[in-house]
């Protein structure tokens, strides 16, 4: 996979991340349509890619503190087990104006990288059964596809089963 940028200055805060990481990435862009139900099953289709390898930027909060979770656009978050994955006791969704504040992104763009204050993140486990993985590149209409090794490097991810269907 090679590194690509459709357009000059189009670089966003998690494409710059990972161009600076010097991983191996690829940049996919579509059209967003602001009717659109889901922003990831959206993406999954305008790319043409299984559900299943398209992942969604959560932000939600354990135990008061803000945390990224990095799920399959196929399934939901399991509150339970993002507590549990990050040593905690309780586990709800974050304020969306808090969650754009400090990742930086607007919703349906947050990105797990190059976040303005990156926060700790749970990858789903189900991510290492794919090559490469889809996340959203820092805005609508753009993906970044790599592999979830290099995502859980540049995040600093932990692994966990925090996904169900």
């Amino acid at each position: 996979m090679a590194r690509k940028n459709r357009r000059q200055g189009s670089a966003t805060p998690a494409i710059v991340a990972a161009s600076e990481a010097g991983i191996s990435f690829e940049t996919h862009a579509y059209e967003h349509d602001a009717a659109a139900a889901s922003y990831g099953e959206e993406a999954a289709e305008a790319l043409g890619v299984p559900a299943q390898r398209v992942f969604k930027t959560l932000v939600a909060e354990v135990d008061g503190a803000l945390t990224v979770a990095v799920v399959p656009v196929s399934a939901s978050l399991d509150l339970k087990a993002l507590a549990s994955a990050r040593g905690g006791k309780r586990a709800v969704m974050a304020d969306p104006a808090a969650a754009e504040r400090t990742t930086g992104y607007v919703r349906g763009g947050i990105s797990p990288l190059g976040q303005r204050k990156p926060l700790p993140t749970v990858l789903d486990a189900s991510a290492g059964e794919h090559p490469t993985i889809c996340v959203s590149a820092g805005r609508r209409g753009l993906e970044i596809e790599l592999a979830p090794g290099d995502l859980a490097a540049l995040t600093g991810a932990v692994l966990a089963p925090v996904a169900r269907a």
